[in-house]
């Protein structure tokens, strides 16, 4: 009961008991609210680390700097990941046991283009990919992929130059001179080179490669 005080005193007091109350009320479920506002920070980040990755495709890449000409082992291939529309087009699907036609760099990946085959001649229309061995091996590892040069062959034992195909771009030189011993030369002696060829040079490419000493000059 309350003291004997006028009525217009009361209400103050009533109030004042009643704000005690209400702060003595949440002093008592404080740590109750702070370890409800934890829980929901803690469940906030749980499923915001819990949410899936994007989306990637493996892509097949150069695990170092590949010069051209080496014969792709697994070592010097990787898998990368690539979001979805990011690959390039024309990834080449088995690449171990290829060799290369042009120099890869590390994280590369690796397409059709740069490997001997006929996707070789991509960019050149109405070409097609054709090995020609070169005699003269140092000769042919001046040459680099994207020379254009005139084929020329000579008749070993005498006789003018002739001019065998004109304006036939290099694709690949697949036997580097690392891979036999610094000279670049095979058990058949010479260097081998893939040319782009018009269709109706090959045969006279091929038997000039046959029966005489072919050369080259670049073209200006």
């Amino acid at each position: 009961m309350l003291p004997d005080v006028a009525p217009s005193a009361r209400r103050p007091l009533r109030a004042l008991r009643a704000l005690r109350s209400v702060r003595r009320a949440v002093l008592a479920h404080r740590r109750l609210l702070a370890a409800a506002l934890a829980a929901v920070a803690v469940a906030a980040g749980l499923q915001a680390s819990a949410a899936p990755p994007p989306a990637t495709v493996p892509v097949t890449v150069a695990a170092r700097d590949v010069p051209a000409g080496r014969v792709l082992a697994p070592g010097d291939l990787a898998t990368a990941a690539f979001a979805p529309g990011t690959a390039p087009d024309d990834l080449a699907t088995e690449a171990v046991g290829r060799v290369l036609a042009s120099p890869l760099r590390r994280g590369e990946p690796v397409t059709d283009v740069r490997l001997v085959g006929p996707a070789l001649t991509e960019g050149h229309p109405g070409r097609v990919a054709l090995p020609v061995r070169l005699p003269d091996a140092g000769m042919a590892g001046l040459l680099r992929v994207g020379d254009v040069v005139d084929l020329v062959a000579a008749d070993p034992q005498g006789g003018k130059p002739t001019l065998v195909a004109a304006e036939v771009p290099v694709l690949a030189l697949p036997a580097g001179p690392a891979e036999h011993g610094g000279t670049g030369g095979t058990a058949l002696g010479g260097r081998l080179v893939v040319v782009g060829a018009r269709p109706d040079d090959v045969p006279v490419i091929a038997d000039a490669a046959a029966r005489l000493f072919l050369s080259y000059a670049w073209r200006v």
